[in-house]
């Protein structure tokens, strides 16, 4: 029996003034999948992730999320335990300590005022360490965040995702910012952390061997519209010459 479709994105359009970001894009993603977003930088990867992540609402069409319209998500809290992103800039604040940031995972449960008190006393902290462990920091708890690796601090996000526990992580160029090794380190990660807690993962990626290699399907987009969805392993390199228009694939 297949898993059933936790995403279903209808016929969305989008634009900004005259330019056309998504035009009638429709496609559904299943429980527990790991879909990369690949195609040309402006083709509307990123804004097809902030209409998922509820950061800006399409101009046509409708996403539905567990069968039901993303507006019926309204709640702060409710949203949180549906979705999660992470994106190349990390959304860390530098400032603080490691487990504040993981801690920001537990915002949306907490009131204001559990809120305010962990910034001084930090809240379920054993969570945050556990989340640090899993990601292979657990000696970086109390570390100032701005003083860790750009990988190391692409774990700690992800150490805030295990902490918030979302049914959907979204993850915008997660390794755009780090060097090779590190993104190799950091994408192992998402996709094994996704897969233990049987979490649906869309990931906008440059890279096409990384797609490649640690997703299961690829949704190609080009000048808004959907260009191919197809199984990874069923993606040619003439496919790919098309779509980001080379003479010859760089690989």
């Amino acid at each position: 029996m297949s898993n059933p479709e936790i995403l279903d994105i209808n016929q969305i359009s989008k634009h900004f003034e005259r330019k056309v970001a998504l035009s009638s894009l429709s496609f559904s993603v299943k429980k527990g999948e790991r879909v990369a977003l690949i195609g040309p930088s402006g083709a509307g990867k990123t804004t097809l992730l902030n209409i998922l992540a509820s950061v800006i609402e399409p101009d046509e069409g409708q996403v539905f999320l567990d069968g039901e319209p993303m507006q019926e998500y309204a709640d702060r809290k409710k949203f949180a335990k549906k979705i999660g992103i992470i994106r190349q800039q990390f959304d860390l604040v530098g400032q603080l300590p490691v487990i504040h940031n993981v801690l920001a995972g537990k915002l949306a449960d907490w009131g204001f005022a559990k809120s305010i008190l962990s910034l001084l006393i930090p809240q379920e902290k054993e969570a945050a360490i556990r989340s640090l462990e899993r990601v292979g920091l657990p000696d970086k708890v109390y570390e100032r965040t701005a003083n860790l690796s750009g990988g190391e601090q692409q774990r700690v996000a992800l150490a805030r995702l295990l902490v918030q526990s979302p049914q959907i992580v979204l993850a915008d160029e997660p390794v755009a910012s780090l060097d090779p090794a590190r993104a190799e380190d950091v994408l192992f990660m998402l996709t094994k952390l996704a897969a233990e807690e049987n979490q649906t993962l869309i990931a906008s990626l440059h890279s096409i061997d990384y797609a490649r290699k640690y997703f299961d399907r690829l949704i190609a987009l080009k000048d808004g519209v959907l260009f191919f969805d197809l199984e990874a392993d069923k993606v040619t390199d003439e496919q790919l010459k098309e779509l980001y228009q080379l003479k010859e694939l760089v690989r």
